[in-house]
Order: structure tokens, then sequence, then C-alpha cells
């Protein structure tokens, strides 16, 4: 959480070096620099923030002779310099003595201005060298923009000449290639232009040409390119060696920064979780009113709750504080509150808790938490807490501070708690200060017997039968498992005959119960999952059943549709065909003619098929027509194909010009067309709609097909109107599933939401991409305090259909993203 506040490396390096200190004076300045700086971000005086650049390796390079600063990290240089110079700026027209603790750093830095000054006579506000840094480079300048701007006309010149002569098309411009202005050319007239070639287009297309004329002058502007280049790096080495004398002050600023960077971050942490400074003494003492564990501060201030402060003292007269209360009551958060918040201040952080608390100094901090079995040295939960026990006992003394949760458990609970009492004695006697938590009664009783043994209660509500979270110093706790047996109207009876076995067999309910609980939730997950699915299934038999109804009154009707049109189409082309050989044998074939019909009948059969082929080569023959045979319907391009005997293919309509090619007789050219205008192919009688108008081409779609059309091709129809029928719906249960996991978000954003909702929408998100069988998926939860991030991975870990996730990749999001892969 430090490192995210820091704004540098230099400030997490500091983080890194953070340790556990037990000099008083060590730990007093840091408290009191970041307090400091706390009530410095909580003023209206703005601190500098921003270009924390940590210089020193680029400083440590420039001490040796003959070497420069890049252009890049000069402008790096200049801004955190301002910054420097800003931070130093603020302390000193601050009132002597406001910030004496920070006020310190500062003392012996000086930063010359009069190299600020010179950087920002070098670079400009975009971090680019300035033409006034030298005479030589404003005139290099000067230079290369006038033979620029007449390269510039030159090529223009030669672009306009190409397209004049149809060398390249009308819309393009000129462009660069290595660095050189070049002109488009289309690659069957690249020989045509003089010039060098520089590249091609991925198709091959079209060629990059560098014109004759600006050849030269573009090579002159490369010398000056390069002896811009040469000019720049003279600038960068005076500034160098300018430079180099200060170095060793410069890095001490730099050193500076790293540390204001570091406390700032400090003080930053310590406003979120509520951290002050505290009366501090240089004995173990622990004297806290209201103290707060800064996680679950973090966690319950996002979910818009409350946290239950904790009130505790331990001195010489109750050295070691015995917790004892129901189970979830409190008592381990208790336990690791004064060992995180103890720990945290002997390392220079600010703790949560009310100004007026006192905290002392341990040093040992010696913790057992946890189940710390081990396989690899045999050792049980017990054994591994006998261990800790062994430490504990050789290494404590008066002043360490011992943290032990449920002392004494994993083994037969009267032996157990009886070689827990002799620890807990031992301990006593070598005065150490301690907390632990236990169920064990004869613990709870040490107090009676030992001076420096006191007792504490999590309090509990018997009536609503929940926890308080409340710590009562001065008691001990009850387990409160006869009162709940009572509150749910448990036999007096059984009560009674409970009573009397107590002690010799006990019976785990809390285990039980919560073995249930989690059993309830696996169910009730499941129940979910089932409901959803469920749910998906019925909207899908939904949808099949309407679609496949759909479907079958559409094939009837496309089916009769189709033969009708191809009916009619047939009908055209067999007259067009049969005209044709009519008029070439009564004008004997002549060539003229002859071509002319050939003309004619390639002009409809684009009208018919667009990419179809429109041009015969030189001595192509229309040989004899094919003939429809009743609904075994042939294609019309095919008899069209037949007709025109070995035609070549072209994509294109074919316009007089180059390569020979014939256009075929334009009509009925359109004015004032619009996108939306409703439009037939000349000739026919199919009606479609103008939905996109380009370069004298119209983009029509004619019901379900699409067809991009010369505009002078086309007939205008005004007042027209649709015909009113449901278009045909082709998919089915198969096409929806793929279109909803076509449409599907792979990304979940979830930040900004309260943890349980977002637990919500996660969970409701995974089931959806189980049954869409999305194999990848991205949550985006954000870094923050890692809460949300951790909730969300114990979800994923409990999915039985996830097979693994992860970090994203730190420069596109890291610990703010987890990668989902599914099984």
């Amino acid at each position: 959480m430090l490192k995210e506040r820091c704004l540098s490396d230099m400030g997490r390096e500091h983080v890194d070096e953070i340790v556990f200190q037990t000099d008083f004076q060590t730990i007093a300045d840091a408290a009191e620099q970041t307090d400091e700086f706390r009530r410095i971000l909580s003023s209206d005086h703005d601190f500098p923030s921003q270009n924390y650049v940590d210089m020193r390796p680029v400083l440590a390079r420039l001490r040796v002779e003959g070497t420069f600063i890049e252009q890049e990290q000069l402008v790096e240089l200049g801004a955190s310099l301002h910054t420097l110079i800003a931070a130093l700026r603020f302390f000193q027209e601050q009132q002597q003595g406001q910030y004496p603790a920070l006020e310190r750093f500062c003392s012996d830095i000086f930063i010359d201005k009069a190299l600020v000054k010179k950087i920002d006579a070098i670079v400009d506000e975009k971090g680019q060298i300035r033409d006034s840094a030298s005479p030589q480079l404003q005139q290099i300048r000067k230079e290369k923009t006038a033979k620029e701007r007449v390269i510039f006309t030159k090529i223009k010149q030669a672009l306009s000449l190409s397209k004049e002569k149809g060398y390249s098309e009308d819309n393009v411009e000129p462009t660069v290639r290595d660095g050189r202005l070049v002109i488009p050319v289309l690659t069957a007239y690249k020989r045509n232009v003089s010039g060098f070639i520089h590249d091609e287009s991925v198709s091959g297309r079209i060629t990059y040409i560098e014109p004759t004329d600006a050849f030269n002058l573009n090579n002159e502007i490369r010398d000056l390119i390069n002896a811009e280049k040469r000019e720049i790096i003279k600038i960068l080495t005076a500034f160098s060696d300018m430079l180099r004398p200060d170095i060793e002050v410069l890095v001490c600023g730099y050193d500076f920064l790293g540390i204001m960077d570091f406390i700032r971050a400090k003080a930053s942490f310590a406003i979120t979780i509520g951290g002050i400074k505290p009366d501090f003494h240089p004995t173990p003492v622990i004297d806290w009113i209201d103290a707060v564990h800064p996680l679950l501060y973090l966690l319950h201030s996002k979910q818009h709750k409350a946290v239950v402060p904790l009130t505790v003292s331990l001195n010489t007269e109750g050295r070691i504080l015995v917790i004892s209360g129901p189970n979830a009551g409190g008592k381990s958060i208790c336990l690791k509150t004064v060992g995180l918040l103890q720990y945290m201040w002997q390392c220079g952080l600010l703790t949560p808790m009310r100004e007026n608390s006192v905290i002392g100094i341990f040093y040992h901090i010696f913790i057992d938490i946890g189940d710390q079995q081990s396989l690899e040295n045999d050792l049980s939960t017990y054994s591994s807490h006998l261990l800790n026990m062994k430490f504990f006992m050789e290494k404590s003394d008066e002043k360490t501070l011992f943290l032990i949760d449920e002392f004494g458990a994993g083994t037969e609970p009267n032996l157990g708690g009886s070689i827990a009492e002799a620890v807990l004695e031992e301990l006593n006697r070598k005065e150490s200060f301690g907390i632990i938590t236990t169920h064990y009664a004869n613990l709870k009783l040490l107090s009676e017997k030992c001076n420096g043994v006191i007792n504490g209660a999590m309090l509990f509500d018997a009536t609503e039968l929940k926890p308080l979270f409340k710590l009562k110093i001065g008691k001990p706790g009850s387990s409160f498992a006869f009162e709940i047996a009572k509150k749910i109207g448990f036999p007096e009876k059984i009560l009674s005959l409970a009573e009397e076995k107590i002690g010799t067999e006990q019976v785990n309910f809390d285990q039980q119960l919560q073995q249930l609980e989690i059993e309830k939730e696996k169910i009730e997950h499941g129940q979910r999952r089932l409901s959803i699915a469920d749910e998906f299934l019925n909207e899908m038999i939904e949808k099949y059943n309407k679609l496949n109804n759909q479907l079958e009154h559409s094939r009837k009707e496309i089916l009769n549709t189709a033969k009708a049109e191809a009916k009619q189409i047939l009908d055209k082309s067999n007259q067009i065909i049969e005209k044709t050989i009519r008029e070439i044998k009564e004008s004997h074939a002549d060539k003229e003619k002859t071509r002319q019909l050939r003309e004619e009948i390639v002009e409809y059969k684009y009208r018919l098929v667009p990419t179809a082929p429109l041009v015969p080569p030189e001595g192509g023959r229309i040989g004899k027509p094919h003939t429809p045979l009743n609904d075994n319907v042939q294609g019309t391009a095919g008899i069209l194909s037949s007709a025109g005997g070995g035609w070549g293919v072209d994509s294109h309509p074919p316009s007089e010009g180059a390569g020979g090619r014939l256009h075929p007789p334009l009509r009925g050219g359109l004015e004032g067309l619009q996108i939306g205008d409703f439009v037939r192919l000349q000739e026919t009688s199919t009606v479609g709609k103008v939905v996109e108008i380009k370069n004298n081409q119209a983009q029509v779609a004619f019901d379900s097909v699409s067809m991009r059309l010369e505009i002078n091709r086309l007939e205008k129809i005004k007042n027209y109107q649709p015909p009113q029928r449901h278009r045909p719906n082709f998919s089915s249960v198969t096409s929806d599933l793929n279109e909803r996991k076509a449409q599907f978000n792979t990304t979940l954003d979830v930040r900004g939401v309260r943890a349980e909702e977002a637990l919500q929408m996660t969970e409701k998100y995974m089931d959806e991409v189980t049954l869409l069988s999305i194999k990848n998926v991205r949550i985006l939860h954000g870094k923050g305090n890692g809460i949300l991030r951790t909730l969300i991975r114990q979800m994923l870990a409990k999915n039985t259909f996830v097979e693994h996730f992860e970090d994203e990749f730190v420069e596109t999001g890291g610990t703010g993203i987890t990668l989902v892969a599914m099984k």
C-alpha cells in the first residue's frame, strides 16, 4: 500500500528498506516527519507531487569525461529539477520551525538555478531542442525548412502531372517512405514516371516513387538532418560539461526528493487509515484508546460499515492479557490489531487510534498464530506450537511482547490446558508482556493466582445471540454455549445433564455448525447456477420453436419467389440471345455489327451479375444459347458465359482507353441521388435502397443482398412504398448461442462497487461464462488495498469450472486485473 502511494522508484526503495526499529529516537524522528507531512497534506498548502524522476543513474554516467546527456534525459532532468526546487522553496516559504523534522533535510541542499535556466533555454515545453539553442542549429533548420518547401512544391507538381496522365489515382496525396517524400503511382505505369522507386503497397498495385527533380534536394536535406544531429550532440555535450562539477550536489538533491516521496507516501497512508502520532514512551507499555485494525477499517469503509474500536491496556500491573469469549467474537482480531499496530509504529508509521493513547517500545515481538504444521519436518499442529513456546520461554524478557492465538489448542484439552498454564506462568515470571486467546477455563482462572495476568472478555449479546466485538478487561468471557442452547429452546433436562458431564465430554457444536454452513453455501450456489441454466434453456427452446416456424414459412416463400425470378431472367436472356443470333445471321457476321451485339450482351450480363466478365478478347465468338430446363433452373451467368465463350475476367466495368477495353453504353444518369432513395437497375424490376454513395458508385441493398453499382446504371423510383413483409430469420438455437457468445464482453469491471455487490456480479458473470463456454476472461477490480481482489479470487478458487487465475501483465494492469482461464 505504501509503494502504491509512492511517486517514484526513489520512494519505493525507501519502502523496501523499512525495518523494525528498537532505537527510541529513530522511531520518534520517523513518526514526527510523517506527522508533519500529514499536516501538510491535510492543509491547503500545495506540495509538489509531479516529476519525481530518479536521475541519479544518469548523473553517475555523466561523471565520465566526454559523455553527454540524451535529449529525453535532459527533459526529465529539467522537470525533476523544477520539482526539487519547488520542494525546497516550500519549506523556505513556511514559518520557521513549523515543520522542523522535515526542514532538517533541506539544510545542506543547494540547486544552482542557472542549470535550470540553461535547460529551459535548450528544450521547449514539448521536450524539443529549441532553434535558438545555438546559432548554428538555427541556421541549419532555416535552410532545411526552405529546401523542404521547395521539395514539397516539386512533389505536388509531379503528382498533379501523374494524375493528369492517369498514372496516379485522383484521391492520393504525397507520402513519406524511408524519410523521403514520394508520390503513389499505379504499378502498371511506374516505368512512365521518372524517379527512384522506394517501396510498393502490400497488394503490389501502388509503387512509391521519388521524382528525379526532388532527389537531389532530398539528399541535401538528408545532409542537413545529419548536421542538425551533430549540432544537437554538440549542444548536449557542452551542457553536460557545465553540469559535471555539480553532480554530487544534485545527487544529494535527488536523495532528498526520494525521502520526501517516501515520507509523503507514509503520510498519505496515515490519512487513509486515520493514523496519528500517539504519546510515545521509551518503555514497554500499551495504553490504547479506540485503536482499529487498518485492513479491517479499509474493508469496512468500502462497505460503508463501522469498525468496533479496541481499547486495551498492558502495563507493569497487568502485563499479560488472557482474552476469552465466543467463537467469531473478535478475539483474534484484538490480538492481531495489537501486533500489527505495534509493529507499524516501530517501523516508523502512524497508527490509527485516539491521540491521547500511549504507545511504548518493545525489543522483541513473538507471534504464534495459525497452523504451522510441517510435512517436511514431520511436525503436527500441536508440535509446532510447542516448539514456538519453547523458543518464547528461552528468548523472552521484560522487553518482549508475545501474541499467542488459541493458546493450548491442538491436543487433549486437559493436557493441553495444563501445559499452556505452565508456559504462561514461566512467561509471567520473566515479566514479559503478551496477549493470548483461549477457551480453557484453567487459563481464565490464572489471574487469581498470578500477579501481572489479567482477564479480558469479548462481549456477547445473549438476547440477540450475536457478538458485539467489544473487549471488556477485568473478567473472563464465556463461550455462551449454554446460553445459545437455552435461547433456541433446548430441553432443560438435557442441559442439566450436559452441565453434569462438562469437563469429561464435549461436543464441538460450533465445528458442526460451521460445516453445515459450508455445505449450505455450496447447495445454494449450485441452485443458483441451475436456475440460471434452466432459465437460459427455456429461452432457447422458445426461440427455437419460433424460429423453426418462421423458417418453414420463409422457405416456401423464398422458393416460390426464386423460381419466378429465375424464370423471368431466363425468358429475358433467351430473347436477347435469340435476337443476337438472328441479327448476326442477317448481317452476315459483319464485324462491327457483331462487336455491337457482343457489347449489348455483356452489358446485360453485367446488370445481372456486376462482377461478371465484360470484355471479350479479340476474336471471341458467340456460341449457341442454352435452353432452360423446366424447374431445374440453370444460372443466367452460366448461359451468358457459354454465349460469350472464353471470355477474360475483369472485376471492373471496361472503359474506353488504356488496354483497349470497351465501355458499355451509359444512360439514365441520376441527379440528386441521396442515401435512403429507392432505385432499380435499368431494365430490371428489382427495387433496392441506397445505403452508401462514394466515387460515382452506390451501395444498394436488394432485400438480403447488397451490391455496389455505377450510379448511371440506376433509375430512381419516386414515391416508392416498400411492401410490409417480415424478413426471414434463419437463426437457430446454435446461431443464437454463437451470436450471444460473439457479443459477450470478456472483461467484467467491478471497480467502485461494494464488495457484496461485486461478488454477486462476479458470480453471475462466471455462470454465463460457463454456459457460453468462454475460455478466457478478465476481471477488472482495481488495485486499491487488494481486498476486493482477494475476495474475488477466493470465489474463483471455489468454482470447479475455473482452470486457474493470475495477475495481468504489469504493463497492462498488473494486480488490478485478474485473468481467468476456464476448463
